[in-house]
């Protein structure tokens, strides 16, 4: 077994654009406003092809951060959860 690590080294210049999932989707945002534009850039593109996002299911975990407004989908906050496992 090699003892190469797996996964991605994370720089404060690093950019992820791509997630591919078949049921799930992570955004990963470093700042309150850009989570709501990415959501709704998704909700619309899933939208265009006749895929819905399921308000009832979907959460939203901070991270070190001292932000406390909530996320806005479909005129409702999004719930916050307090540990995420894929």
């Amino acid at each position: 077994m090699s003892d190469r690590k797996h996964g991605e080294q994370w720089r404060a210049y690093m950019q992820l654009v791509n997630l591919d999932f078949k049921a799930d989707l992570t955004l990963i945002s470093r700042a309150h406003q850009q989570m709501q534009t990415k959501k709704t850039i998704v909700a619309a593109a899933s939208a265009s092809v006749g895929l819905g996002i399921n308000k009832g299911i979907s959460k939203i975990l901070k991270y070190s951060t001292e932000n406390t407004n909530p996320v806005i989908f479909a005129g409702k906050a999004l719930e916050g959860a307090k540990t995420f496992t894929y």
